[in-house]
């Protein structure tokens, strides 16, 4: 099983497998048809507060790691939800921050990963 990360505005692969959206909102610009997603998990995304509070701001990075493996941590049910659709094989998260290395989803993969 291998489990990656992009942006929803990147085109589908056939590498793919298994393209699961995590972010509370819908990607701006992008047409349900076109997204091309399997599964939309809304509640794996950081928190309303969390995101306003982050903003996507590079200097609150460690700050918003902790705060949002602290969510995921209250969140089992959600977090067991994406596993099970994850499976055993391949699939993607997919999210819409501008930033590949400041967004939910890396600490997503990474909390994933770790068990």
């Amino acid at each position: 099983m291998a489990l990656h990360i992009k942006r929803i505005y990147e085109p589908r692969e056939d590498t793919d497998g298994t393209r699961i959206l995590v972010d509370r909102l819908w990607p701006r610009g992008v047409k349900k048809h076109d997204a091309a997603i399997d599964i939309w998990l809304k509640d794996v995304a950081p928190s309303p507060a969390l995101r306003r509070w982050f903003g996507h701001d590079p200097a609150k990075w460690a700050e918003f790691q902790r705060r949002y493996r602290g969510e995921l941590e209250k969140n089992a049910s959600v977090i067991e939800e994406l596993k099970r659709q994850i499976g055993r094989s391949d699939a993607t998260l997919l999210y819409a921050a501008k930033d590949p290395d400041h967004n939910h989803a890396v600490v997503l993969l990474h909390f994933i990963d770790k068990d």
